[in-house]
């Protein structure tokens, strides 16, 4: 580890022309390494790392130009400098205020609330600053990929809906007819022609820093335009991608939508009609909820665990996937005794299939984000949306 942490103060000290002493682990993944380090002057910055992978390699070029874009917008970190050899980015210290994450887990409602509302306001004004630079970002991405070759062939959220058919073979699940055509529909909304924005791409609660009332993003590694209605998803689901999901009191819910909306609409006025909003919506939580199966549902079949096991609060695997099943029902008839439209009859089956086929795994439903909770005696709680 001490030599690992000598290598990147060297290669950081090299990229930004100043040495950087001592540095502190801020965390990361396993698709990057994220240090916190010291400037002459008693300043810090924050350096990250990512592995030679051509996976590391796309997060690296992303990162790099999703922050040169966005640096004049105050919705992130400033790019002070990039090293292409060392997959290595230099950029300003934010510090350590807390996440959208944070307050969602604590037990201030009041708070909670806020900051759910900073959140959606902030992906739309990034989206307002940023529109119609698509080219632009292009030609960072370019700049910054360390060979021309190195883009993937496919976008990831593509190739993750392209795995459930393996997936299911491999559990032994049986694929409702004209699944195939109902995959290939929701995977046309990685390729967006309409209502494209640019997003940091993991906008997750614990990937952002509250400061001043404002919340800003820090996790630019999958940094793209991609259809405004995949970062709406994370409203209504909520939080697509996330560990850290409870549900959000259905007021909040509606008014955080609601802000993001109006900011989006401000680009594509068309966006107002619920005809052209409410679609795009369902196709959005499809492949967000498709997305989930794959990394979640072959592990919640051997055990259900939490979904992350550090202590904090959060739901277990099989919890999350049935509320996303359940959800994802509910997005394509979400009136009582409303049949479901010509689109995603397969997808629709197949939620039903697995609901029925885990009813054995009795697991509770899942409850308010802690935040909205009353406590009471015996672990019980009160639900404070109603």
């Amino acid at each position: 580890m001490a030599a690992f942490v000598d290598e990147v103060l060297a290669a950081g000290s090299a990229a930004i022309g100043v040495p950087l002493t001592d540095s502190r682990d801020l965390g990361g993944s396993e698709r990057s390494a994220v240090r916190r380090c010291w400037l002459p002057d008693g300043g810090t910055v924050v350096v990250k790392t990512y592995p030679d992978s051509a996976e590391g390699r796309e997060s690296f070029a992303a990162e790099a130009a999703g922050l040169a874009l966005t640096g004049a917008t105050g919705t992130g970190p400033r790019l002070l400098a990039a090293s292409q050899p060392e997959r290595l980015i230099v950029m300003t210290d934010l510090g350590s205020g807390p996440s959208l994450a944070d307050l969602l887990l604590g037990d201030s409602a009041e708070a909670a609330g806020e900051a759910v509302l900073a959140w959606a306001r902030a992906c739309g004004e990034l989206a307002v600053a940023t529109a119609g630079r698509e080219a632009e970002l292009a030609s960072l991405l370019a700049r910054q990929r360390i060979a021309p070759e190195s883009g993937l062939a496919a976008h990831w959220l593509e190739r993750r809906i392209g795995e459930i058919p393996e997936i299911l073979g491999e559990l032994n699940i049986t694929a409702p007819a004209g699944l195939a055509a109902d995959l290939a529909e929701v995977a046309t909304i990685v390729r967006p022609r309409r209502y494209p924005v640019f997003s940091p791409g993991d906008i997750c609660p614990d990937n952002n820093l509250l400061a001043q009332g404002r919340v800003i993003f820090v996790d630019y590694e999958n940094a793209e335009f991609h259809s405004a209605f995949l970062d709406a998803a994370y409203l209504r689901m909520p939080f697509s991608t996330c560990w850290c999901v409870f549900r959000l009191p259905d007021s909040l819910q509606r008014s955080a939508e609601g802000a993001y909306r109006d900011f989006v609409c401000q680009i594509y006025p068309d966006l107002r009609n619920d005809e052209v909003w409410q679609p795009g919506l369902r196709r959005a939580v499809a492949a967000w909820t498709l997305h989930a199966m794959t990394y979640l549902l072959d592990r919640a079949l051997l055990a259900d665990q939490p979904t992350i096991d550090d202590g904090r609060a959060a739901p277990t695997k099989r919890q999350l996937l049935r509320y996303r099943w359940r959800q994802f029902i509910d997005e394509l008839a979400p009136e009582p005794g409303v049949a479901i439209g010509p689109e995603f009859r397969a997808l629709d089956a197949l939620a039903r299939r697995l609901l029925a086929s885990t009813e054995h795994w009795q697991v509770p439903d899942l409850p308010l984000y802690p935040a909205f909770r009353m406590r009471l005696g015996g672990g019980r709680f009160i639900d404070l949306s109603v």
